[in-house]
């Protein structure tokens, strides 16, 4: 029988793949023997490499649409077709809702909505002429179905993908199928700057009810299984990546009593 995650002679794109949770994505598909393409404003000091492969790097602002035609070109250059595109970069810094600039909310909803659209309609326009078609998965975030606070615009921009992605979805079956992951609390290589030294890490693990924080091969194995044809009738949705969500805040404020 065929390994539905077996990815060799498949081509990928990973948007913002060369840190954090795109790093891992970019190394899940390496290693299942994937050609990855990763891209970004500034190129990694060490690329993302697995199963004795190396992920290509590609300069590319994602908010900038003649860069994002180039970046798809150079991956079909490379590797024929693209089978795989995964929306991942994005990201905001905290900001006040009362106070930020309009100038800064745009920016924020250009990197986390507009560009993943503009990157799926240039990748869209290449899949429909495969045989095979290919598959789209954009990078949300649990601030998608819970309050965003510090992070308003992000928030809104990640639950705008996720519909957004349903109705590609639509648009653009058969051929393609879009998909969402909803990423929970991540450690990265910037987990620190979020939750603090080790011990806040782990005090922040201990209320996800799977005891941690997910790491990026846990996101990168489930883009693996929406990509494959083990998801192939899986289409137009997201996928919850959180380790059971975060505990209700009333479970542990109740004074119930014995």
């Amino acid at each position: 029988m065929n390994d539905p995650l077996n990815f060799t002679g498949k081509a990928v794109i990973v948007t913002g793949g060369g840190k954090g949770i795109g790093k891992g994505i970019s190394e899940c598909f390496l290693a299942a023997g994937a050609d990855v393409l990763i891209c970004g404003r500034s190129e990694p000091d060490v690329l993302p490499a697995a199963g004795g492969k190396t992920a290509h790097f590609f300069t590319c602002d994602v908010r900038d649409m003649t860069q994002i035609e180039a970046c798809v070109e150079r991956a079909v250059e490379l590797f024929g077709a693209v089978n795989v595109l995964i929306n991942n970069a994005g990201g905001a810094p905290f900001a006040d809702a009362a106070t930020v600039s309009p100038r800064f909310s745009e920016s924020i909803i250009q990197l986390n909505l507009i560009a993943p659209l503009n990157f799926s309609q240039a990748v869209n326009r290449v899949m429909q002429t495969q045989e095979s078609g290919g598959s789209i998965i954009n990078i949300a975030s649990v601030s998608t179905i819970r309050p965003s606070p510090g992070t308003a615009a992000y928030g809104a921009a990640k639950a705008g993908l996720v519909n957004l992605g349903g109705s590609l979805a639509v648009e653009w079956a058969p051929k393609v199928r879009v998909n969402a992951v909803i990423v929970g609390l991540t450690r990265t290589e910037q987990a620190h700057l979020h939750y603090g030294d080790e011990e806040g890490i782990a005090a922040v693990g201990a209320t996800i009810p799977l005891g941690r924080m997910a790491v990026p091969k846990d996101i990168g194995n489930a883009c693996l299984f929406l990509a494959s044809s083990a998801a192939s009738y899986v289409s137009g949705t997201s996928f919850a990546v959180h380790g059971g969500g975060e505990k209700p805040a009333f479970l542990d404020a109740a004074n119930t009593g014995d």
